[in-house]
């Protein structure tokens, strides 16, 4: 087993108000991460995940794919995971 990563992502572009964090929170279960996605207050999304580096590649990318047409960049760091969640939500 991979040691655990995790990742902080900052998605921008009209990505909020469209589904973002409930796709992302879908996506999500589909693999063994945990975390959070939540709206920023200038209109972004940040998303934080952690798992092993493989399930989080694959969950990154079939979130992208799915919210192409909303993402106009994104910002990625890889780091440590903390082991401090237990699941993965949305936060308010």
């Amino acid at each position: 087993m991979e040691d655990p990563k995790s990742v902080h992502v900052i998605y921008s572009g009209n990505v909020q108000g469209v589904g973002f964090r409930f796709t992302a929170r879908s996506v999500a279960a589909k693999y063994a991460i945990t975390g959070f996605v939540r709206n920023l207050t200038d209109g972004d999304v940040e998303l934080l995940a952690e798992g092993d580096r493989s399930d989080l590649e694959r969950f990154l990318e079939e979130l992208s794919d799915d919210m192409a047409g909303y993402i106009s960049d994104r910002h990625v760091s890889w780091g440590a995971a903390r082991g401090v969640y237990s699941s993965f939500g949305i936060a308010f």
